[in-house]
C-alpha cells in the first residue's frame, strides 16, 4: 500500500470505520532514523488504533524505530515480511526475509524489547521455489519461537524474480486453505489472512476460519465497503456514517489541511472512490482528477464535483 495509505487516507478510512486498524505505508528503518521522522510519522488523534508498518532487515535499527514508533504512540508496529518489489528486494527487506526466518526472528526480538507496544509480522506463504507447505509452518514456528503471537498472511507466494509488484498480487494463486491451516495448527497464535479479499461477505467467511481479515486495495479504492464493518464484525450498535456524512467530514479536514499549506491533490486523490456505485460517480472522480491538481485548486473542487452527482 505504498503511495496510497497515507494520513490523509487513513482520516478518511477511519470516517468510514471506527473500530477496524489501520496501517501506515510500510517505511523503512533509513527513512526513520534519518530522514524527517516528524513528516512520516505524524498521525492524527482520531486515526487510531492505528499500526506503523516498517520495512527492514537490521535488528538494531528496528529496535530504535520500534522504541520511535512507541514514543509517538503507535498502538503496534508491524514489520513487513511480504514487500516483493525491487526496491525492497535491493535493501535486503520485504518478501525476501521469508528465505531466512532465523534473521526475522532476530528483528522481531528486537522490536519487541525495545517497544511496550504489540509487534507483529506480515508475511507471504513463501517465496520464488518454496514449497509453501513447508516453509511458512517452519517460519511461523521459528519466529513465534523468539515471541510473536501475531501473523498476517497474505496467501499468494511472492516470486522475487520474473514477476513485477502488481503482477505479484495477482499471479501467484491464493491458497486460503493454507493460512487456514496454519490457525488450526497453531491455535494460540493470531492468524489475519491477507489478499484478494474483495467483499465484507468474504470477510465474514475468513473469520469463521482465522483471527482478523486485512483487506488492502478493496477497501482504499472503495472506501465505503467498511461501512458496515463496525456493525457486523465489532458488534457496533452505532448506524454507519452515510457517504454524505463522511464526505462532510472529510472536507472539514481538507479545509482545515489547506489551511495549514497542504495540497489539495494530496487528499483529493483519496477520495476518488467514496461513491464507487452511486450514479454520477464518474464524472465526480473526472471532475476532481482534472481540477484538483492545480496550483490554486481549493475546496471548491470537492464541492463541485459532488454536485456532479446529481446531474444523472
Amino acid at each position: 500500500m505504498m503511495g496510497l495509505t497515507d494520513r490523509h487516507a487513513r482520516f478518511l478510512l477511519r470516517l468510514v470505520s471506527r473500530h477496524a486498524l489501520l496501517y501506515t505505508e510500510m517505511v523503512t528503518c533509513e527513512a526513520v532514523l534519518h530522514g524527517d521522522c516528524t513528516r512520516l510519522l505524524n498521525y492524527r488523534a482520531e486515526e487510531h488504533p492505528l499500526a506503523l508498518q516498517l520495512g527492514g532487515s537490521d535488528p538494531t535499527k528496528l529496535g530504535d524505530c520500534s522504541k520511535i514508533a512507541a514514543n509517538y504512540g503507535f498502538d503496534e508496529v508491524n514489520l513487513n515480511v511480504g514487500c516483493p518489489s525491487d526496491r525492497v528486494q535491493s535493501g535486503m527487506f520485504g518478501a525476501c526475509l521469508m528465505l531466512n526466518p532465523q534473521l526475522v526472528a532476530e528483528c522481531y526480538t528486537q522490536m519487541a524489547d525495545a517497544s511496550e507496544v504489540p509487534v507483529t509480522v506480515k508475511c507471504r506463504i513463501g517465496v520464488d521455489e518454496q514449497d509453501p507447505e513447508l516453509a511458512l509452518p517452519e517460519f511461523i514456528e521459528t519466529v513465534a519461537a523468539a515471541g510473536c503471537t501475531s501473523f498476517s498472511i497474505h496467501a499468494r507466494k511472492a516470486w522475487l524474480k520474473g514477476l513485477s509488484p502488481k503482477e505479484n498480487r495477482d499471479i501467484p494463486p491464493l491458497d486460503y486453505d493454507l493460512v487456514y491451516q496454519m490457525k488450526q495448527k497453531y491455535p494460540d497464535l493470531t492468524i489475519v489472512i491477507n489478499g484478494g479479499i474483495e467483499s465484507l461477505d468474504a470477510t465474514l467467511g475468513h473469520l469463521q476460519k482465522v483471527d482478523g481479515v486485512m483487506v488492502g486495495r478493496k477497501a482504499y479504492y472503495e472506501p465505503y465497503l467498511l461501512s458496515d464493518v463496525d456493525s457486523l464484525v465489532f458488534g457496533e450498535t452505532k448506524a454507519a456514517a452515510t457517504r454524505e456524512t463522511i464526505f462532510d467530514r472529510f472536507l472539514v479536514y481538507v479545509e482545515e489541511e489547506l489551511a495549514k499549506g497542504a495540497a489539495l491533490k494530496h487528499m483529493s486523490r483519496h477520495v476518488l472512490g467514496l461513491y464507487h456505485g452511486v450514479a454520477g460517480a464518474k464524472q465526480f472522480r473526472r471532475h476532481v482528477s482534472e481540477n484538483a491538481f492545480r496550483p490554486s485548486a481549493g475546496l471548491e473542487v470537492l464541492t463541485e464535483a459532488r454536485s456532479k452527482l446529481q446531474d444523472t
